[in-house]
């Protein structure tokens, strides 16, 4: 145990070692892949998980490269064990029936949900860039074979913006969003009939001490909720509601270091917070993972990556038999699993 977490340590200061120590030596790797090894597009990005009734479902942007015309979100579906072909499911085509012209814009951030009833949903943006995109919503009754047309969302509401909603006592969906053309600001939208019709909360900052997105949502207990995500300011935010997310306190800095780059968040079942994100205050290698009591104060857990190249955009779920499962971006090139048992887990000090 004690030479793994040297290991631990010195991996998550994000030294290279020599003979580079694998993910699977460290406590609580069950298991890491690459959903696909080849595809019909050269560059992914910002992919999502989520539990269905049939199985694990993954999705992804994917095409020549972020904001070229030509990226579409595709989705893979776990069977038996394995994960299939990727299959696009959406592209940005757009029909003008005025002029009968066609346009095509990128597609980005898709985010899966599995709500406790009710089909799964596919949330994802439509857009040139982030500051002129749109939500759409696609549902699926049968675990991801097979989806509904596109519905574009109302004004004003976008969607989660890159990580999963959460689902409160009285079912309604709560999602974290941001925008990004009046400075970077966070705000949050809820659902209470998946996906109908939709309320906005916020903004909950002003954009100037803190340029901050992409929230993901944590459980405290009662009705205390917290909010973490990625800011430009170098540093995870963190924001408190007291009412389940119908009003939110200050925003403040973490303890956790940010590269301007995705991270996410989940509540275990057994009350535990994990955060998967960038240990680092540059670039996006080390990809790292972290445990929280409280949700204020950090311990290192897990080292996912720690080589040369970009790990970037985690997304993570708890499926129902315990597991912790993590997708993200390898190199642009590649999705890649990774699934933790989170009982086993060795926490130590941050770096």
């Amino acid at each position: 145990m004690k030479r793994s977490l040297q290991h631990l340590l010195i991996l998550a200061a994000g030294l290279h070692l020599a003979g580079r120590v694998a993910l699977a030596d460290q406590p609580g790797v069950v298991r890491s892949e690459f959903i696909y090894e080849t595809a019909p597009f050269p560059s992914c990005h910002a992919s999502t998980i989520a539990e269905s009734r049939s199985g694990l479902v993954a999705a992804w942007f994917g095409g020549t490269h972020e904001k070229h015309s030509d990226v579409g979100i595709w989705v893979s579906r776990q069977i038996d064990g394995r994960w299939s072909a990727p299959i696009e499911v959406a592209n940005g085509v757009q029909y003008h029936k005025a002029d009968g012209t066609v346009h095509r814009h990128p597609c980005w951030n898709p985010v899966l949900f599995q709500p406790k009833t009710g089909p799964l949903m596919l949330f994802y943006k439509v857009g040139p860039d982030p500051r002129t995109w749109w939500g759409m919503l696609m549902t699926s009754e049968d675990g991801g074979l097979t989806w509904s047309h596109p519905c574009r969302l109302p004004e004003q509401i976008d969607g989660p913006v890159k990580n999963k909603p959460v689902q409160l006592p009285d079912g309604t969906i709560l999602a974290g969003s941001s925008t990004e053309y009046d400075g970077w600001r966070v705000h949050f939208e809820s659902t209470k009939d998946l996906g109908r019709t939709w309320q906005r909360i916020g903004p909950v900052n002003d954009g100037v001490e803190f340029g901050a997105i992409q929230p993901s949502l944590l459980f405290l207990g009662g009705n205390r909720l917290m909010a973490l995500g990625r800011t430009r300011q170098g540093k995870v935010f963190r924001v408190a509601s007291e009412d389940l997310g119908r009003t939110w306190g200050s925003m403040t800095a973490t303890e956790l270091p940010n590269p301007n780059a995705g991270t996410d968040a989940v509540t275990l079942s057994d009350g535990r917070h994990l955060i998967v994100y960038n240990h680092t205050s540059k670039g996006r290698s080390p990809l790292n993972v972290a445990i929280s009591q409280d949700g204020e104060t950090w311990r290192m857990a897990l080292v996912l990556e720690n080589q040369p190249g970009e790990y970037s955009y985690p997304a993570v779920i708890q499926t129902a038999d315990g597991l912790v499962h993590i997708t993200y971006t390898w190199k642009r090139q590649r999705v890649k699993h990774a699934v933790v048992d989170p009982t086993r887990i060795v926490p130590s000090d941050l770096p």
